[in-house]
């Protein structure tokens, strides 16, 4: 494995790292505080108080999800930029819709760092599959390209038949886009007997990229890395040629917390992704993703040296309809509350002939059935509905990030 990073900060002391996050938290607090939203959000609070990761998870979460309706009550951006509109080059929209600036600076998503650990380089030709219509995710990866030195085709997805003609022209080496138009596109150039040689490194991203995947693009002679971004924050974290996990990016301060809640789970357990940034004209404080993953242990094998996650794990947003009425991983973290001395809680959700029901499994070290009845009047109490509650061996629910289970039929 060859050893190579983007600059000095990929290899820096991990404690002096997190001393300097710590240091610049107070600052993005004040600046966001002057963004009408923020203020609503966090409330009377003294920036110069938010100085340590401790001190930024006592901050409440703010859901992407909220962001449509927060939008709509308050345009463009729901109160949440601080910078003027003169701060801003793009403004884009995403699914949803939730609208996002883009700043003036060069790499302004801070996707430069993933493509290098990738392998790309200056004079690389980039042929760009994301889509630059609307939505930022073709210029979150144009602007790191260009950041690095490497020359951009803008393709968009789609109209193969056109980007056979330019891959045949100009010949790029690497390509970024999803995973699954990285093989229809392979697909066809072997199909029209026009194969895409040139291409001998990729970044994917936005779909799920399964092992078999993997296997299939190396087999073509294509080094593929992921990278983990998003229309808010552009890029979060990114595979490396270590192949273990996926390194937390620079200005970016990352934490799991429990579905349904802010608070930060233990090193391993799986929870949802809730990011802070530091951009003072775009400031996110503890902007939860919706989206599942863990911390690995340790430091990569490639030398950098910031946190690790396992990437991608699924969605965190398992809110589930039951008997009619929404039932949201926040309830049952109130039920956690209300009984400190439960471990992990997961709520299966099933199908009794032509009924539903609901059966909280709940970690304990005891088998008291007063307890289980309890938990059974919180559960009733805080979803309006009734249901089981079976108490179980601690650490024998699984790892996986899920607080409700639907296992009704299809």
């Amino acid at each position: 494995m060859k050893i190579d990073h983007f600059d000095a900060r990929e290899t820096q002391d991990p404690a002096a790292r997190e001393r300097d996050l710590a240091a610049r938290l107070p600052a993005l607090v004040e600046a966001a505080l002057a963004a009408p939203g923020w203020r609503a959000h966090l409330g009377e609070i003294d920036p110069r108080r938010i100085d340590s990761r401790a001190a930024l998870a006592r901050l409440p979460v703010l859901r992407k999800g909220d962001l449509i309706e927060l939008q709509k009550r308050l345009p463009p951006f729901g109160g949440f930029v601080a910078g003027p509109m003169a701060a801003f080059g793009r403004l884009f929209t995403s699914p949803g819709p939730i609208f996002e600036p883009e700043g003036r600076h060069d790499d302004a998503w801070r996707a430069a760092r993933g493509l290098f650990a990738a392998g790309f380089r200056r004079g690389d030709i980039v042929l760009n599959t994301f889509s630059y219509h609307m939505t930022p995710g073709g210029f979150i990866l144009d602007s790191g390209a260009r950041a690095i030195g490497c020359a951009v085709i803008p393709a968009g997805p789609g109209n193969t038949d056109q980007q056979l003609e330019v891959i045949a022209h100009l010949r790029p080496n690497a390509y970024v886009g999803t995973p699954d138009f990285l093989k229809i596109l392979l697909d066809f150039t072997v199909a029209v007997g026009r194969p895409a040689a040139s291409i001998v490194k990729a970044v994917v991203s936005g779909a799920a990229f399964p092992p078999t995947l993997q296997g299939e693009i190396r087999a073509r002679g294509i080094d593929a890395y992921q990278i983990y971004a998003t229309a808010d924050v552009g890029c979060i974290a990114f595979e490396t040629p270590a192949r273990a996990g996926m390194v937390v990016n620079e200005d970016v301060l990352v934490e799991i917390v429990r579905p349904g809640t802010g608070e930060p789970v233990r090193e391993g357990e799986v929870g949802e992704i809730v990011v802070t940034s530091f951009d003072h004209d775009h400031p996110w404080i503890r902007l939860a993703l919706g989206d599942l993953s863990a911390v690995l242990p340790g430091e990569s094998p490639c030398g950098r040296t910031n946190m690790r996650i396992k990437g991608w794990m699924g969605r965190a947003d398992q809110t589930t309809k039951v008997k009619g009425m929404f039932v949201r991983p926040e309830q049952i973290a109130a039920v956690a509350r209300r009984h400190p001395e439960l471990g992990r809680l997961r709520l299966v959700v099933g199908r009794a002939g032509e009924v539903d029901t609901m059966t909280l499994r709940a970690e304990s070290g005891s088998r008291d059935p007063a307890l289980a009845g309890a938990v059974a009047e919180s559960l009733r109490a805080l979803t309006k509905l009734g249901g089981a509650v079976e108490l179980v061996v601690p650490g024998s629910l699984p790892n996986d990030g899920k607080v409700i289970e639907d296992a009704r039929p299809a």
